[in-house]
This record gives structure tokens, sequence and C-alpha cells, in this order.
């Protein structure tokens, strides 16, 4: 009888132990050389590859007629001209200071609305196609409409992204509030979290996966609106964005300039996401033990 009693105590102990070392495996950071080769190479890698098909067109004569395809030496030349010039920061920094501040209020308003319409059944029954059929109206729609509301001001760009971004984010709480098991309210309301504060410990933290994607269609979707903002309304009030750089090549028939714009603004789009939407979705991931590390 005794050894029986001290099985179940030996077998809990290996468990926990199996548990601890599970979870010193998931909180360990893996070395750089693992990084870089797991996460830096590949990209640098199908970089240099587009490069060189890319030189390799141009060299081969596949495609001789430079204001069709530039050549990387030619964009390079336009890279150094506005280095040089001082204007190549000003260019990244007027479209990602819009974009961050306009998608900044979308999170603002979007947010409380996602909540009210995933909560409320009425208002669910009434705006909630309206939200889902704006997510589908291409944003470059409302610029024409924000001219005229707002003039050539910097308060039509935000307009554009409010109205790009808004129903994304609240379709994406939605969606998450959609998918929180109804035990778990059922639990908080057991232990008085019900109102604002059951929002707080209990719909949100159990939505944040929803919540999150909701957020990275968002800034996707602010940050297509602004690029076809800039490109249709142009004021000297308004600055040179990477939008109106892009017109300006499209005006000047200028393919090196237009390559420049695209490719500055696929740049941002990448650094957005890998500096602020990758961790936050890893977070998402490691707070619910679902992103385990060999």
């Amino acid at each position: 009888m005794a050894s029986t009693d001290t099985t179940p105590v030996q077998d809990t102990g290996s468990v926990e132990a199996g548990l601890d070392a599970l979870e010193s495996r998931v909180a360990a950071r893996p070395p750089f050389r693992q990084t870089f080769r797991e996460k830096i190479l590949p990209p640098i890698t199908a970089i240099l590859l587009v490069v060189v098909i890319w030189q390799g067109l141009i060299s081969l004569n596949i495609v001789d007629d430079p204001t069709k395809l530039p050549s990387p030496g030619a964009v390079w030349a336009e890279v150094e001209d506005a280095w040089l010039k001082g204007t190549l920061l000003d260019y990244i920094w007027t479209s990602v200071s819009r974009g961050l501040f306009g998608f900044a209020l979308a999170l603002l308003i979007g947010t409380p609305l996602g909540l009210v319409v995933a909560r409320v059944k009425f208002v669910r029954a009434a705006i909630g196609p309206i939200l889902s059929g704006l997510q589908s109206l291409p944003s470059v729609a409302w610029v024409p409409a924000a001219v005229i509301w707002l003039g050539l001001e910097p308060e039509m760009m935000y307009a554009v992204i409010l109205l790009g971004a808004v129903p994304s984010i609240a379709n994406g709480l939605v969606s998450g509030v959609d998918q929180v098991p109804p035990l778990f309210l059922r639990a908080g309301r057991t232990l008085g979290a019900t109102g604002l504060s059951g929002i707080r410990h209990i719909v949100m933290p159990a939505a944040l996966p929803g919540y999150v994607a909701g957020l990275k269609q968002g800034w996707a979707f602010s940050w297509r609106s602004l690029m076809a903002a800039e490109i249709i309304a142009k004021a000297p009030d308004l600055g040179v964005g990477l939008g109106q750089l892009l017109e300006v090549g499209r005006t000047n028939s200028s393919m090196a300039t237009v390559f420049l714009a695209i490719l500055l603004i696929l740049f941002v789009g990448i650094a957005i996401d890998l500096l602020i939407f990758s961790p936050l979705e890893r977070w998402v991931l490691r707070s619910r033990g679902l992103l385990v590390k060999g």
C-alpha cells in the first residue's frame, strides 16, 4: 500500500518537471545564428534573387526600353539623389506620420464601435451589414468626396484613412468577440466581471486573436487609403509623401522615380509589419501557449 500511494506523487513530480522544462524552452531566446538562418537570410536571399532576375532582364535585352523597366542601377541613382537632396526621409516620414496618426484615430473609433456592434443585437442588425459593405468598398472611391467635403487639407487624408480602416478594425473585433467561448462569459459573471469590468478582463483578452487580425487588416486598408489620397490630391500645403512621389514619377514619365516610390511604399509596409504586428501576433500566440519553439 505504501508503494502504491507514493506512485502518483512521483508521477506528478515528473509531470511538473516536464512542464517546467517546456516553459523554459518556450521562454529561451534562440541564438543569433539560428535567428539569422531562419528569419533574416530567407528574405535577403529572395530580394537578391529578384534583383538578379531584374538585372538579367536588362542585361540580356529581354526588356531593352528603360521607359518601361529601369535598371536597378537607375533606381539606386534615384535613391542616392533623393538622399543627397535630403528629401528621401521627408517622403517617408510625411506618409508614415499621416498613416500612423490616422490609424491611431481609427483604432480609437473602431474599437468601441466593434464592441457595441458585437454586444448589442439591435446595433449589429442595423449597422453590421453597412460595416461589411464599407470594408469591401475601394478606398479610392472616398477621395473625391473627401476633397469636396474638406478641401485639399490634411484632414481630408485622415478622413479617407478612417473610412478605410475603421470598418476592418470593428469587424475584426466583432469576429473575435463572436469566438469567445460562452463558458468564459458565464465564469466572468459568476466572479463579478460584468459591464466594463467584464469587457476589460474577459471579452477583450479572449477576443485578442480576432482583434489583432482586424488591426493588421485595418493598417493595410489605412495605408492603401492614404496612398490613393496622396496620388489623387495634390497641394503645396500637403507636402510630398510617397503617393505624391509616385504621381510625380508618372507625370514626368520617369520609371526610375515610379519604381523608387513603389519600393519605398513596399518597404514601409514590410517594416510596420515586422516592427509592430508580427511581435504583437507572437505575443498573443505565446500568451496562449501556441508558440512553442523546438
